[in-house]
Order: C-alpha cells, then structure tokens, then sequence
C-alpha cells in the first residue's frame, strides 16, 4: 500500500489518496508512518489543514524511535506550520519549535538551524521586537547555504523585506530584498521548486507598492501573483491576495473592480471556514494529548482491582504495612525538610558569591581610580614640579639678562610643560575601570555560577569587540548580575543563557531560562518585586526598555535594548 500511495503523491492525486485512507490500519507497523504521513500532506495540499493535523499527530504517534531524529522532526515542523498558520488562533505551539532547535544543536544541523532562526525571527516580528528578529535573520544567512536548508538564502531576504515593509515602513528597502529573492527564486531551476514562495514575493511586493502608494505597479504584482495555481494552502493565500487587490483598487478609486475582487475574497472566506477549522484543530489536539491520559487511567484501574484482591488476601500485614508507611513519611518528611535547607543554603551561597563578584568590580574600579591618582601626582612633582622649577629660573635671569637664547631656552622649557600635562590628561582619559571589561567580567561571572551550583550559564556575545564607556559597563553588569540572581532565587532553572548583541547604536540583553516561569500581567507598577524594580530603573536611567516573556513552567526571557 505504501508503493500505491507514494505513487499517487508522486502524481499530485490527493483525492484519490485520501479515498484510500480507511486502508490505513492494515498496512504494517514498520510502514504506517510513512503512510499517515502521506496522507496528512495530501490534507494539506487539498487545504483541509484540520485533517491534516489528525494524521500528522497519529504519524508521531506509530512512530517507534524514542529518541528524535530526522522523522519526528520533519514531523513536528509540520505540525507548528499549520498551528502558527490558524488566524486568531491562540495555541501555544512554541514548543514543537524547541525540540526542533534542541535537535539541531546536538546534530549542527544547519537545514534545522535555519529553520530555527527564522520561524524565531517571525516570532519576534510578532511583537514587534524589530532588532531580535532582524538579528536572528542575519544568523540564518551567516550558515552554510545548502539545498537540504527548509529556509533558503531566498526566505532569508523575503522574511528582511517584510520587516522593512509591515514593521520599519521602508518600502524601497523592502522591495530590494523582495527583488532579491526573486532573483535567487528564478536561478533555481529544479522541477520541484516551491510555487507557493514566487507568489508570496510578488504579493509581497505589491503590498510594498501599496503601501508606498504606487497602486498602479502594485496592481502589476499582485496580478503576477493571482496567476499561479498554488500546491499548498492556496484558498488561504489567494484570500488574502483578493483583499489585497481590492483595496488597491479601492485606494485608486476604481469602486467597481474593488467590489469585483470584494466578492471574491468573500466567496473564498466562506469556503474556508477559518472558525471551524480552527475548532477542529483544538480538537484534535485536545484528543491527542488526552489519549495518553486515558490509556493511564485504565492502567491505574488494572491497578487497583489487583491491590483491592492482595488487601483481601492480606488482611493481617493492613497495621504492620500502615506502620511502614508512617515511618516511611516521616522519613520522606524530613528529607524534603533537608532538602529544602541545603536549597536555601545553596541560593544564599550563590547570593554570596554574586555579591562578592560585585565587590571585587567596584574594589577593582576604585583601585584603578587610586593608581591613577597617584600617577597623576607623581607626575605632577615629579615632572611638572621640576620643569615649572626650571622655567621660574630661568624668567628670573631673563628678567635681568635680556638675551635672545636664554627666550628661546625658556620657550622649549613651556612648551615641554605644555606637552606634559597633554600627556597627564590623555592618561587620564584612557579608563581606569576593571581592566577585563563587560564581556570577560560576565564570563567570569557565568563559570562561578555554574561551578558553585547545578545551574548551567551560557553567554553568547556578538559585536562586542569594542569595549563601552566605564560607567555603562559597570551598570549593564549589575543590571546582569541582577537578573540571574532573579533566576537563582525564583525560577529553579537548570539552565541559563545570556545573549550581548551589539547592534551599533542598541546594546541587546537576553537573559532565558528553562524554569518553572510565571504569568507577566501579575507585574505592575504597584507589585514589583525588589529585583524587577532595580532592573527596570537602572534600564530607565539608561534610556533603555525592558519587555519580560514567561509563561508557566515554560521558563521566562527577559529582553533589554540600551542605547549606547
């Protein structure tokens, strides 16, 4: 069967493989993946996306690999496609895309990485976060470009374009990169290249055209556009290209074409039924996570007919067994007790060595400030005093022996003064702050924590060759130290990474955890803790905005911007 089905795929005949699904069951455990996997792309190409949901979740499930691999992560991105396509679908997805970035850590996938880095970067464009995405675009182009990647150097300049038009409102610049990956489209010249990415660039492209208001040009694109038959989701696509082109000719004041295009973005969005697609989703998502739960549940009842006949059968061990168990419990009391204690006294140690870490900072500034004043004195007598001493000398014979070499002597004597004390001053200025900077002083910083205790800190830095003014160091450091002892304290994480991204004029902070997190609208101006309050006043005073994103037990990310 999976020879019949792969064929008809091979054929496009969608219909017909979905007229073949009832067979499903019989075909053999070693196969059945393949097939149901088959048959929910099949869903998809016919636009029936809630379907194909159902298949793909039953695909992961036949699937017998406990461990994640190529398969189950093909699997997974499909599966996070559809739910981030759903319009006004609030399903938290984001976790499918993690076990894709964890995969693609451990196997340095860069087909998987690219995947990662840009689904992150629309993430981010989502909310705005304009840097973030555009820096985790940028990422994706920096990896080796290959045919295996799922996104393209060609999605790479498509998804810049799109933050320059909907998000920057620079719609030359969006065009450039639009135009751009255009032209990587067209050098492709396989058979089986993906249609769905030309239409999308030339929707795009007269979206830009629109906004720009140049609608006669936008008309050109999106008339490109309307003229493909698309593979994959293509009622969905040429819906919103039918409100695209309304509205263009709705701008222009051609009122009888924009209401021509008006019906058919109506007639399409009755039969896609977005509402009952969605709901179908929740569904069968509900359903899936709920099968495991009942198969527990009927294991649990297995269990307990079989305790109720050995109790019968053992009545006189009932007083000797609840015995064991009180002992038992009071045992596991009073090792959670000390388990408790031991965490407390690790979290104060943390908090100890954070503070030390501080200190030594500071100690390390004001002994630099010290040795630098010093210098200065020392150089003052030493120098200057003997110099100034020379000069009053000879103004003293000058004053009585008018010669003109004893002028020119005492002119070099001035100008030697003048020199030192430029010298003095450029001394001054060239920083007294720690001599290890930002980067190395949170390094450090990061490899004490992560020896003290069993929590894991990463720091990735980008941009950062180029050390910052004294005093923005040392603040950006508390500011850091800050948020990790947060972590410490609260979020009971394994694992801790800290991104610096020097972005020219913006210096980027991005402290995630993988901790227990917490919901965000509790914060308010009258509930903040200590530690958030620190945080976000330093980040005031520096110009700067923080944006905090947590969910329960999903961990948290914390993201600043500071101009520098």
């Amino acid at each position: 069967m999976l020879h019949k089905i792969d064929s008809l795929y091979q054929e496009k005949e969608y219909k017909n493989i979905i007229m073949l699904k009832k067979h499903s069951n019989d075909v053999p455990n070693g196969e059945k993946t393949k097939v149901l996997y088959l048959i929910a792309n099949s869903y998809v190409n016919l636009n029936q996306e809630d379907s194909a949901l159902a298949y793909y979740q039953n695909a992961l499930k036949h699937y017998n690999n406990s461990i994640e691999d190529e398969t189950t992560i093909k699997i997974k991105s499909e599966i996070f496609e559809i739910l981030r396509s759903q319009n006004n679908y609030d399903f938290k997805y984001k976790n499918y895309l993690k076990d894709i970035y964890t995969y693609a850590k451990s196997k340095n996938s860069s087909k998987w990485l690219s995947y990662y880095y840009i689904s992150t970067g629309i993430e981010f464009s989502k909310v705005n976060s304009i840097d973030s995405a555009k820096y985790y675009y940028l990422k994706a182009l920096k990896l080796p470009q290959n045919p295996n990647n799922y996104y393209s150097e060609n999605d790479i300049y498509s998804a810049l374009g799109s933050l320059y038009s909907y998000h920057l409102k620079k719609h030359d610049s969006a065009v450039f990169y639009y135009n751009k990956a255009l032209k990587i489209y067209y050098r492709d010249t396989t058979i089986t290249k993906d249609t769905n990415k030309e239409f999308n660039l030339f929707n795009n492209i007269g979206n830009a055209y629109k906004r720009a208001k140049r609608y006669k040009v936008a008309l050109k694109y999106f008339k490109q556009a309307e003229d493909i038959e698309l593979p994959k989701f293509n009622r969905k696509s040429k819906k919103i290209l039918f409100n695209n082109i309304s509205a263009t000719y709705y701008y222009a004041k051609n009122w009888e074409k924009a209401y021509v295009y008006l019906y058919k973005y109506d007639s399409i969005k009755n039969l896609i039924n977005l509402k009952d697609q969605n709901t179908a989703i929740s569904k069968i998502k509900e359903q899936y996570d709920n099968e495991k739960l009942r198969a527990d549940n009927l294991e649990m009842e297995s269990k307990r007919k079989q305790n109720r006949n050995l109790l019968i059968g053992a009545l006189a061990l009932i007083v000797f067994g609840g015995t064991t168990m009180l002992l038992i419990q009071k045992n596991t009391r009073k090792k959670q007790k000390l388990a408790e204690q031991e965490k407390v006294l690790e979290t104060q140690k943390l908090a100890t060595v954070l503070k030390e870490q501080e200190l030594i900072s500071i100690d390390a500034m004001i002994e630099g400030q010290e040795k630098e004043r010093q210098r200065i004195a020392n150089d003052l007598h030493d120098d200057l005093g003997g110099l100034m001493a020379s000069v009053k000398l000879h103004f003293n014979v000058l004053k009585e022996k008018q010669t003109p070499e004893l002028f020119n002597k005492t002119t070099t004597l001035i100008d030697e003064a003048y020199k030192k004390i430029r010298s003095v001053a450029h001394s001054k200025n060239s920083g007294v702050i720690a001599k290890q900077g930002l980067l190395v002083a949170v390094k450090n910083m990061a490899n004490k924590i992560s020896v003290a205790n069993k929590l894991t800190l990463q720091v990735i830095d980008h941009g950062l060759e180029n050390r910052l003014e004294n005093s923005l160091e040392l603040t950006i450091f508390r500011i850091i130290q800050e948020l990790i002892t947060n972590v410490i304290k609260h979020a009971e994480a394994t694992e801790v990474t800290i991104h610096l991204t020097n972005h020219e004029d913006t210096l980027n902070i991005m402290v995630e955890d993988d901790g227990k997190g917490f919901n965000p609208n509790q914060i308010t101006t009258k509930n903040k803790g200590m530690g958030i309050s620190s945080i976000d006043k330093r980040v005031e005073h520096l110009g700067g905005t923080m944006t905090i994103e947590s969910e329960p037990k999903k961990g948290t990310t914390v993201i600043i911007d500071i101009p520098t």
